[in-house]
């Protein structure tokens, strides 16, 4: 294991963050769209604090407490995280049910965790220096969790900060936000992203980095599950919308997807419908260029943006469908009516 490094496009950034930590923030909120490198970010913040002898204000890697936050036994150092989250890193424990059966790992940061860190805020930091509570995704904070964070936050324990990353900070309590300094994390520029998938051994990095809506950590999670760009699913929709496939033949292939997934795909192919109703190129699936703009010449542009606005309001949604097979049903229907040819056309 290696101590946690900023990201290449993160540096100077970083720097300019920890220039100041005689003066730090107790409580750091540091969002950004998915796949920019919100953890990674916290992460190697969080050992940049705790080493002893910082370069440039970074880990040095080499000292006492870098050995510590490498080997993941740093005793001024928590992770806060849901249980499902632990166990995808190897470092969940199996928790029973009262009848002896082994319990779901929670996807949500519960109140016991948060009450949990109580004492360790009592005792004195081990080298004197600072104590870092890592909690990530942010929005996996349950609605007592929160409130109890933000307890903990009204009077911050000395010598301590919190590093909170989160994705979409809109889902916290603003009260939350309020306590804390925001730190956003942009989209890094394309040749500094485009180099490092290079660097990662990304085929098509440029495709799957459009893809991604040019978040490179994203772009790289897509390339490794041997997936193409635009996903079969996706290409099967264009596939229907220009020969008028059948609803029931789409909702049967979405309905085998989480609905975040599929969702945010349609949301991204509907900008592009959009953009090309309107003679511009793809954001996110410039291979499929021409398809694209063959079915938003052919579709009524009032209806296009009226079934994109419908699929934002859907994607809110999307964590706790009611009834899986109703919502592909629907979402099938509507999508491929968006995009029927008009006569004339």
């Amino acid at each position: 294991m290696n101590t946690p490094d900023f990201l290449p496009w993160q540096d100077t950034q970083a720097r300019h963050w920890l220039a100041s930590r005689e003066r730090f923030a107790h409580a750091w909120l540091i969002h950004g769209v998915p796949g920019v490198g919100q953890l990674e970010f916290a992460a190697a913040g969080a050992a940049s604090l705790l080493c002893e002898s910082p370069r440039d204000g970074l880990a040095c890697g080499q000292c006492q407490a870098c050995r510590w936050v490498r080997a993941g036994n740093h005793p001024d150092l928590r992770r806060i995280r849901p249980d499902a989250v632990a166990a995808q890193e190897g470092a969940a424990t199996e928790e029973s049910d009262e009848s002896g059966n082994k319990k779901q790992p929670s996807r949500e940061i519960r109140i016991e965790q948060i009450r949990g860190l109580l004492p360790w805020f009592n005792t004195a930091t081990h080298r004197g220096g600072w104590r870092v509570a890592l909690l990530y995704p942010a929005e996996a904070l349950n609605t007592m969790a929160a409130n109890a964070l933000l307890k903990v936050l009204e009077e911050p324990p000395d010598h301590t900060v919190f590093l909170l990353a989160a994705q979409a900070p809109d889902r916290l309590l603003p009260t939350l936000v309020s306590r804390c300094r925001r730190l956003p994390l942009a989209v890094p520029p394309l040749d500094a992203a485009l180099g490092w998938l290079q660097t990662q051994g990304v085929d098509q990095p440029a495709a799957h980095l459009a893809a991604a809506g040019g978040a490179p950590l994203l772009a790289l999670q897509q390339a490794q599950s041997k997936q193409p760009p635009a996903p079969v699913w996706l290409e099967q929709f264009l596939d229907f919308a220009a020969q008028g496939g059948a609803s029931a033949r789409l909702a049967d292939i979405l309905v085998g997807l989480d609905p975040t997934v599929w969702l945010d795909g349609f949301q991204r192919l509907w900008l592009d419908l959009s953009l090309a109703a309107h003679d511009l190129p793809p954001r996110y699936y410039p291979e499929q260029a021409s398809r694209i703009s063959a079915v938003a010449r052919a579709a009524d542009a009032a209806l296009l943006a009226q079934t994109g606005k419908w699929l934002r309001e859907q994607q809110r949604l999307a964590r706790h469908p009611l009834n899986p097979k109703l919502l592909t049903d629907h979402a099938a229907h509507r999508l491929l009516q968006a995009v029927r040819p008009v006569a004339g056309r």
